[in-house]
């Protein structure tokens, strides 16, 4: 009778089991059920791109967890494990520290996700008046137009706006090199960057900043990039910094414990595909609708419900 019923009981919890994977999603089957650790950044199509793909995998079972961590300490994470998954690597800035990452085996590329990279020195188009030659860089070392780019703060040198330190960018650099007369000042924050950009613009006010695309402002506002020198891998290898920063895609990384802890949430990551338009009206959503990130992500997990499930097939 005893043995019965511990058979009985066997049974049952071999059917709960089976219950609980059948509906528990896809990936828990297969994958573990320890959280998987999102790397969040500083700026809005990186939390977007984050939220869409982390929301995904836990509308599909799985746990996860959201962590801040600096663009470029970041990858210590990754290395060590305490952070799984990156949806955002930059080429443009980035390059050199995630191709140093993958050197160490501790850290995988995980393919392009259909978005392509530019960030680079940016004008409002009415500020051609006042600086001609541009957007030729060399127009920035006449004396015409450093007083045009000048402000109170700054004068007698022009003002160039860079993003947040953490950022990278060697804009510092690139100003000693090239011999530009210009203050680099640093806006804290990415919002502190673009609100100054918007205050300026309605002013006909003197800028040139850091413009980063996928972004909405170089669709809302009329403006141009500054040609530098083209970049090339000797420019940034020998710390010259004598060039324009570097165009490329933007990848997803993870760290090299995901795929086999993960494997299925790691396919899907590696499928994952939103191309630079796409982004931008989305960045569009948060930036400039006030609407928040999670809103913004989830509302496209509604409408894109068979997309982001054919990742996870």
């Amino acid at each position: 009778m005893g043995k019965r019923r511990r058979q009985t009981a066997a049974s049952a919890a071999a059917l709960a089991i089976a219950i609980t994977a059948a509906f528990a999603g896809p990936g828990l089957a297969q994958d573990s059920p320890d959280p998987i650790k999102f790397v969040q950044n500083d700026w809005t199509g990186q939390l977007i791109s984050t939220r869409i793909m982390g929301e995904a995998l836990k509308r599909s079972g799985y746990k996860i967890e959201y962590t801040q961590a600096d663009a470029m300490a970041q990858f210590q994470g990754l290395e060590t494990g305490d952070l799984h998954v990156q949806m955002e690597i930059w080429a443009t800035t980035q390059k050199d520290v995630f191709e140093a990452s993958i050197k160490t085996g501790k850290v995988e590329n995980l393919g392009e996700s259909g978005m392509s990279a530019r960030e680079e020195w940016w004008y409002p188009e009415y500020m051609k008046e006042k600086c001609p030659g541009l957007p030729n860089w060399e127009a920035l070392k006449t004396p015409e137009c450093v007083k045009a780019f000048a402000t109170p703060d700054t004068e007698p040198k022009g003002r160039y706006l860079g993003g947040p330190v953490t950022w990278g960018g060697f804009d510092d650099e690139r100003v000693k090199a090239l011999g530009l007369d210009f203050e680099v000042v640093h806006a804290g924050t990415d919002a502190a960057l673009f609100a100054e950009l918007e205050s300026a613009y309605k002013r006909k006010a003197p800028i040139v900043l850091w413009v980063y695309a996928p972004h909405w402002a170089p669709a809302v506002y009329k403006g141009e990039w500054v040609e530098f020198p083209p970049y090339t891998p000797a420019c940034y290898d020998e710390k010259r910094y004598d060039c324009g920063k570097p165009k490329g895609p933007i990848w997803k990384a993870a760290s090299s414990s995901v795929k086999a802890k993960w494997p299925k949430a790691h396919a899907a990551i590696q499928k994952y595909k939103v191309d630079t338009d796409e982004m931008n009206a989305l960045i569009l959503k948060v930036d400039r609708d006030k609407s928040s990130v999670e809103e913004v992500a989830d509302a496209w997990l509604d409408a894109n419900e068979a997309r982001w499930r054919s990742w996870l097939e």
